[in-house]
């Protein structure tokens, strides 16, 4: 008699079983022992980005140094992308491959971009990712941060209220979805206004060019530089160019682009005699932006937004960060604590064993109050639509006040 006959059997019972359940049922638990949670990102930690990396990551592991969630501690791990769309896939792959829980505050739109349909394959939520271009998915996608969009419309908007014509308002953007993410906020401040329908026609014309690296420029009152580059006199031309067809002057040119490009087109621009005034949003506006600027000889007449508070606000998640992050403390890493925070309060309101289904069941089932910052997904999966306008007033960018925008067009 075969007497491992029956211990076959068995084998072959459970495996029969284990193979009848739905794919994603196993995967539930993926990233969770008895003792911790294992979350991970894809950020740029080497390379021409890495200033990014290394202040997410200095905010994420402020927040959740000596954290525990039902008894288990939080385990972050970050692999280097170089903000490569190429690389952030094979990172997320290696990620999903050691498994992890959820990907938490990973960086950049084309990344984000590459990363998202391989999430949702392995069904992983996606939270606070370090992107303003609103994903809705695919997959189970949480925004944290005010879209780009939102930042530019903010600042267009703010500027149109301060006197500025519909017809003097212009964009400098990277030539891809983050550049054109800001376009688009461009358009949406525009569009409200009907003598600007045909401004709002050419933008249109420009969005909807098809596919990686249109000619974007000459086409309209925006200018673009191609991504990894910071030559800036094509999208320079571009503006003037329509400057001079339209009969109109940029009083004002949005730009949404990363440090050294921005920096290299305001002062290509001051350096060819140009008054115009500029806007920045969040991933170039800092100390760092100020610096750089500075260095072009530029300390004045840039407006810059911001996602979360300034440094110097009062609110008790801003005052956590200064003592957590010390030096480390600036708005990316601010931004990072505060989404580190926001995973810890999701994690700590979920009813039963924690799994990815609970995990997102209690991310919409009640807004969140992060320590005065207020997030909430009850209604979609975008939780702060809070922007913050600063200014460069003597080298360093603060939060503008009644007046302020109107005495700076004035000059």
């Amino acid at each position: 008699m075969d007497r491992q006959r029956p211990m076959r059997g068995i084998v072959l019972g459970l495996a029969l079983i284990w193979c009848s359940l739905p794919s994603w049922s196993w995967a539930q638990n993926a990233g969770i022992t008895d003792k911790t949670i294992r979350i991970g990102a894809t950020i740029p930690l080497e390379g021409d980005f890495k200033a990014y990396g290394l202040a997410m990551k200095h905010g994420m592991d402020a927040a959740l140094a000596g954290q525990m969630v039902q008894k288990r501690q939080i385990e972050f791990v970050a692999i280097n992308d170089f903000y490569s769309p190429d690389k952030a896939l094979e990172a997320a792959k290696q990620l999903i491959g050691e498994g992890i829980f959820a990907m938490i505050n990973s960086f950049g739109t084309p990344t984000t971009k590459a990363v998202l349909p391989v999430l949702a394959e392995n069904k992983i939520p996606a939270l606070g990712f370090y992107t303003g271009a609103a994903f809705t998915g695919p997959g189970d996608v949480l925004n944290f941060r005010a879209s780009y969009a939102s930042e530019v419309e903010s600042v267009v908007g703010a500027a149109l209220a301060a006197g500025v014509n519909p017809a003097e308002v212009c964009g400098y953007a990277q030539n891809d979805a983050y550049g054109m993410s800001g376009i688009k906020g461009l358009r949406a401040a525009l569009a409200k206004h009907p003598s600007a329908a045909p401004i709002v026609a050419k933008l249109d014309q420009i969005l909807d060019m098809p596919g990686d690296n249109p000619a974007r420029n000459n086409v309209g009152p925006v200018g673009v530089y191609q991504r990894d580059t910071t030559s800036a006199r094509d999208g320079y031309a571009s503006l003037k160019k329509w400057e001079e067809t339209s009969g109109n002057r940029c009083r004002l040119v949005t730009t949404t682009a990363v440090y050294e490009p921005a920096t290299a087109f305001m002062g290509y621009a001051r350096y060819k005699g140009e008054s115009w005034i500029f806007s920045s949003p969040s991933p170039a506006a800092d100390s760092r932006f100020a610096t750089m600027l500075k260095g072009n000889k530029i300390t004045d007449k840039v407006i810059a937004t911001q996602v979360v508070p300034s440094l110097d606000s009062p609110l008790p998640v801003v005052a956590e960060a200064r003592k957590a992050l010390g030096q480390n403390l600036d708005y990316v890493s601010l931004e990072s604590y505060i989404v580190g925070k926001l995973f810890l309060a999701i994690m700590q309101a979920i009813d039963g064993p924690p799994t990815r289904e609970s995990f997102l069941k209690a991310a919409h089932r009640q807004p969140y109050d992060i320590g005065g910052v207020k997030v909430d997904f009850t209604a979609g999966n975008q939780g702060s639509s809070f922007v913050l306008l600063t200014h460069l007033k003597d080298g360093e960018f603060v939060p503008l006040k009644p007046g302020d925008l109107e005495s700076l067009f004035k000059q």
